[in-house]
């Protein structure tokens, strides 16, 4: 019932910033949070932000805390991650989700909704 499709992935060197979108359409009404995840091979999906759509609250993986941030555009539909400093380490593909939560960061079986992903190469 919603449909994410996420953009703006792409190389960029170590200390370099990307901004990724992820728009939304269907019944967003049957979420309650948005969130970003990424996924390197050999490794499990992890969550990396999420914001609840309905106060705003936001949370974040240690890792990422003071160099991501993500943020919501309600009239378009789109949620964004931007990325500061970037790192090697954060080459990943990175996905859109969708669902119910209550509070933090939501595992990868809380969302119910996923986008297909965008890869984002960092070079050092």
């Amino acid at each position: 019932q919603v449909q994410l499709v996420e953009s703006g992935g792409g190389s960029v060197q170590a200390g370099g910033s990307l901004r990724l979108s992820c728009a939304a359409s269907g019944d967003t009404d049957s979420t309650n949070c948005m969130a970003w995840f990424r996924q390197t091979p050999g490794k499990e999906r992890e969550g990396v932000a999420v914001i609840y759509t309905g106060g705003g609250a936001t949370y974040y993986a240690s890792a990422v805390k003071g160099r991501f941030t993500i943020s919501e555009d309600n009239a378009k539909n789109t949620v964004y991650l931007q990325m500061n400093s970037l790192k090697p380490e954060n080459t990943a593909m990175y996905y859109c989700a969708g669902g119910l939560y209550d509070s933090g960061l939501p595992p990868e079986h809380g969302m119910d909704y996923w986008g297909t992903g965008t890869l984002v190469p960092i070079s050092s």
